[in-house]
């Protein structure tokens, strides 16, 4: 009777090992089918322009937020894939002892930055786009993309939702804020090439606009560019 017993109790171990090595086969296939494909990614940046001519004095810490959703297509079964998506970009600039004019009206009027009227605390332009990310992705770990060297080389095409100035002062202790919102004397699109190289999670991101915010003729020809972080995921 004993030796049936230790019989029957070896068996059932056997089955058991051979459960969890069967479940451990099925995770590992899981996940090597569906791996993370940076479906978010979120960039906070450094902004600026280059080419900026000595009459516009930004100051401070002039930055941006964009927001993605992607999706990512992998290329065969190689470590590379192409990904496209869409989101929201904005980009803050700071202007010092300047304000920026964009409501001159008449068929000659073109943005101006001219010396501040009021003592701002703090004067700003801020542009919102919504914006097309595509990109082509290297991952060093294909299996596990949260972990390993990642890069990845690309443009992303926005389209203008709304350009902003905001002014603060304060006049006998109250505070005000002077706003103004019109589109009229900047491109309707932009266009850049970025590039992002990190690891895991985390990649240092920059990005080179193909053109001047402003139309032509309405305001300085500069080349925006930025520099920052991006936190990718999911």
């Amino acid at each position: 009777m004993q030796y049936r017993i230790l019989n029957l109790l070896a068996f059932l171990m056997l089955c058991s090992l051979g459960v969890t090595a069967q479940d451990d086969a099925t995770t590992k296939k899981t996940i090597i089918q569906k791996p993370a494909r940076d479906f978010v990614m979120l960039q906070l940046t450094y902004d600026s322009w280059l080419n900026k001519p000595d009459s516009i004095n930004l100051t401070g810490f002039g930055h941006g937020a964009n927001v993605y959703i992607c999706y990512d297509f992998p290329i065969n079964k190689s470590n590379f894939s192409f990904a496209a998506g869409i989101g929201i970009g904005t980009t803050s600039l700071y202007l010092k002892n300047q304000q920026l004019i964009n409501t001159d009206t008449g068929a000659a009027a073109v943005v101006r930055f001219i010396p501040e009227t009021k003592d701002y605390k703090t004067f700003k332009f801020t542009s919102t786009f919504v914006e097309a990310p595509f990109e082509l992705r290297y991952f060093g770990n294909k299996d596990n993309r949260n972990v390993g060297f990642k890069a990845a080389i690309g443009v992303r095409v926005g389209t203008l939702i709304a350009a902003k100035t905001k002014g603060k002062y304060s006049i006998e202790g109250s505070k005000i804020a002077e706003k103004e919102n019109t589109k009229r004397f900047f491109n309707t699109w932009r266009y850049a090439a970025t590039v992002r190289l990190g690891w895991g999670n985390f990649t240092v991101i920059g990005a080179y606009d193909f053109g001047s915010p402003f139309k032509e003729g309405k305001g300085p020809d500069v080349t925006p560019y930025s520099v920052g972080i991006c936190i990718t995921g999911l």
